[in-house]
C-alpha cells in the first residue's frame, strides 16, 4: 500500500510515523462495524488454534445438515476441503 506524504503539493510532507492513532473499544463502533470486527477477531483466533474460521464451520454444518437429509446417498468416498 502506498500512502501519500501529503495531501496537496502545495502543502507541508505528513511524517507518518509520528502520527499514533487513538486506542479505541469495540463499544464505540456502530453495531454492523462492531459485528464485523468481532467476527474477523474470533476468524483469526480460530485460525490461529488450527480450527476452522466462522465460515469453515458454516459450510461444514451445511453439509452435515445435507448428508442427514440423504442417508441414501454414500459420503464415505466423498473428498471434503
Amino acid at each position: 500500500m502506498c500512502w501519500w506524504d501529503k495531501v496537496c503539493n502545495k502543502h507541508e510532507a505528513i511524517n507518518t510515523k509520528k502520527v499514533e492513532p487513538e486506542n479505541s473499544n469495540l463499544s464505540d463502533l456502530d453495531a454492523e462495524t462492531r459485528q464485523t470486527v468481532e467476527k474477523m477477531m474470533f476468524d483469526q483466533r480460530q485460525k490461529a488454534m488450527g480450527q476452522p474460521t466462522s465460515e469453515e464451520q458454516q459450510k461444514e454444518d451445511m453439509m452435515k445438515k445435507f448428508m442427514d437429509a440423504h442417508p441414501e446417498m454414500d459420503f464415505s468416498k466423498a473428498k471434503f476441503m
